[in-house]
């Protein structure tokens, strides 16, 4: 199939750069130094290539994500990093013979793990980030209760996701460290063999973590770009140019391409149109500028600001060679 026989909006994904992503990452966190997080891509058929890799242990954001991991066969070792009131389907899954375990940062957290039948946690630690965690001062306290609940503490995580995309690297540096040693100071409170942690943005800097939880690398986007990543940007939105308007005295002319703020992730921005100016999006529409005017029913591959949710507003990605696409994967994992 040739790209041009898609319909768009279309997630179009490079065959070569992910494959270089994906080496290049497992080269730098061999095996279980890197945990992926799959919620960067929601798609089985990827993750298969991730395990490919050596990185055969999965984070995950959602139960969904999960269940879709454990059905595929990629159950070998699945951390939800997200905190449940009702873990009775992950219990399911456990009974099917995937490995799960479960994030907990309260007595409620807790009971939940012990009702819905999950065996074995990891502790949220607050390591800066205003979102879930306990503060570390209380870990070792919730470790107790989990054990003499008759959990299995595994270790402790904790996710510095402020400083992932702060543009100075050696601040960036600095205040991983200030987080990691709120972990390993809960770490020392609470036992076990993990270190959980981390992301795209801090992979290189936080040494402290015993697997890293990245999952951007694999797809990338314009704001990872934009921090000094070196990673390749491999996912584009492949668009079609609906309507063109030429210049007219002092107004500039434009074009509008049929892919809007229901195909982009925006909370980090605009896409970006190579050789282009994006001045807005709207439901099912981008219009920009262009210093090579494009004309009606042209092609445009569009760079997404935020890759997690961009995936998540479609229903299948496309691996491609340039113009052939290779494979079509299904986003089998969207939902919750």
């Amino acid at each position: 199939m040739h790209v041009d026989d898609l319909t768009t909006p279309a997630l179009l994904v490079d065959a070569a750069a992910l494959e270089a992503n994906l080496a290049d990452m497992a080269a730098l966190l061999p095996g279980p130094r890197l945990r992926p997080h799959v919620k960067a891509h929601k798609t089985t058929g990827l993750a298969r290539r991730q395990a490919a890799h050596g990185h055969t242990g999965f984070t995950c954001a959602t139960v969904r994500e999960v269940e879709g991991m454990a059905a595929a066969g990629l159950g070998a070792d699945l951390l939800l990093a997200n905190e449940v009131l009702d873990a009775r389907r992950l219990g399911a899954v456990v009974g099917s013979g995937a490995r799960v375990t479960v994030a907990i940062d309260s007595e409620q957290t807790l009971r939940a793990a012990v009702d819905g039948g999950v065996r074995e946690v990891l502790i949220d630690v607050n390591i800066g980030l205003p979102r879930c965690g306990i503060a570390p001062a209380r870990a070792g306290a919730l470790a107790d209760a989990a054990r003499a609940a008759g959990l299995v503490v595994r270790g402790v995580m904790g996710y510095e996701g402020h400083l992932q995309m702060l543009d100075d690297a050696a601040e960036r540096a600095r205040l991983t460290t200030e987080c990691t040693d709120r972990l390993l100071a809960a770490h020392a409170d609470v036992g076990g063999e993990v270190v959980s942690g981390g992301g795209t943005g801090t992979h290189a800097m936080n040494t402290a973590c015993t697997e890293i939880q990245a999952g951007s690398y694999a797809l990338m986007d314009t704001a990872y770009t934009a921090a000094g990543l070196p990673f390749r940007q491999a996912l584009t939105v492949l668009s079609t140019v609906v309507s063109t308007t030429a210049p007219d005295g002092d107004m500039p002319g434009w074009a509008v391409a049929d892919a809007g703020l229901k195909a982009f992730g925006m909370d980090h921005g605009n896409p970006t149109v190579p050789g282009g100016n994006v001045w807005f999006c709207s439901d099912e529409h981008l219009v920009f500028a262009a210093d090579a005017p494009p004309r009606t029913g042209d092609r445009v591959r569009v760079v997404p600001a935020h890759v997690d949710p961009t995936v998540a507003l479609h229903e299948r990605m496309h691996l491609v060679d340039g113009d052939e696409v290779l494979e079509t994967w299904a986003v089998d994992l969207r939902g919750w």
